[in-house]
């Protein structure tokens, strides 16, 4: 199979051609995203691969099915950037890598509550300064708080483990519950309980409908003062404006993430020396209680591995006929 691979770095191409010798395909990288004006470099390929930064509308679906394209292969868990009703009218097969070392999100997610929380980002510009006063650097003890997961899928259930072993009580909401995580002790509740009574609120859940903007005005309000909320799963997960609101009220007294409702014209890219045009990133920067990575949560060489190996067997399994489990379409419930 010929696959046109979009928006690759050099961590990317590190892994799948140290891989493309053993699989039955023919890759071709581009550092450029797939777009309308892009579109025509698709020609004679029958996959493109694409990440979580690349959106794919109704026109540019159309026009790759057009140029002979009939499968789409994500480098990601997440679809939201895809329209998968037109892929559905269109002809064309979606596949994702829906577990990628759900270890790898969990630790960074633990990284951004410790950052947090003991500001070591802080006390290391200090002491290069060869500042040691410790005035400014109090933080708390994890041990004892109450955390709460939104999303209980491999990320969350990972991250669920890790907490438990700072000694924290677990409170989760998921619709589907999973034993793993009562076995460890979390209790599962209403999203309403789950936010009125965290110490911490972290996101691992799908963007969806339902979640979009969950966390909103209305359930910071209800938040505990100083709340630390945490998000690295989707950024459309959070209203921003309504959390700078928090921010500035003191309601939220850390904010944590690696994913952002606007990243696409954002993240993955070196902006140093453009003036931001997004005006709510630049507000939240503008906060010393603020933390934000540049979705790097996954960047591990184990989940890179992982996302190679599947996004190959997902392209191989399509091309031999055989059913794929990891297809989306745009009627499939995917937690």
């Amino acid at each position: 199979m010929n696959i046109a691979f979009f928006t690759t770095k050099s961590y990317d191409r590190t892994h799948f051609e140290s891989d493309e010798a053993d699989s039955l395909h023919n890759i071709t990288f581009f550092e450029d995203a797939l777009n309308l004006q892009t579109a025509t470099l698709v020609s004679g390929y029958d996959a493109v691969c694409i990440f979580v930064n690349n959106p794919m509308d109704e026109p540019l679906i159309a026009k790759i099915a057009d140029l002979g394209v009939e499968v789409i292969a994500l480098r990601s868990a997440g679809f939201n950037h895809v329209d998968l009703k037109a892929c559905k009218k269109h002809g064309i097969t979606v596949y994702r890598v829906p577990a990628y070392s759900p270890e790898a999100v969990a630790e960074h997610t633990v990284a951004l509550i410790l950052t947090l929380n003991r500001k070591t980002h802080k006390a290391y510009n200090r002491v290069r300064e060869n500042n040691y006063s410790l005035e400014g650097l109090a933080g708390f003890t994890l041990h004892g708080k109450t955390v709460g997961v939104i999303g209980t899928g491999t990320i969350g259930t990972a991250f669920c483990k890790i907490m438990t072993g700072f000694g924290c009580k677990i409170l989760a909401f998921d619709p589907n519950e999973k034993e793993e995580v009562k076995l460890m002790g979390g209790t599962y509740v209403d999203f309403d309980n789950l936010v009125k009574t965290s110490d911490i609120i972290s996101l691992h859940c799908p963007l969806i409908p339902q979640t979009r903007h969950m966390i909103d005005r209305e359930s910071i309000e209800k938040m505990k003062d100083g709340v630390m909320l945490i998000n690295t799963s989707r950024g459309a997960l959070i209203d921003t404006p309504a959390v700078i609101a928090g921010l500035k009220q003191k309601k939220v007294s850390f904010f944590g993430i690696d994913v952002y409702e606007q990243e696409d014209n954002l993240f993955f890219k070196d902006l140093s020396s453009e003036v931001i045009q997004d005006d709510d990133i630049a507000r939240l920067m503008t906060f010393p209680n603020v933390l934000i990575t540049g979705h790097q949560a996954f960047l591990t060489d184990e989940a890179l591995q992982q996302i190679t190996e599947t996004t190959l067997q997902n392209l191989t399994a399509h091309e031999q006929g055989k059913p794929v489990d990891n297809e989306v379409t745009a009627d499939k419930n995917i937690s």
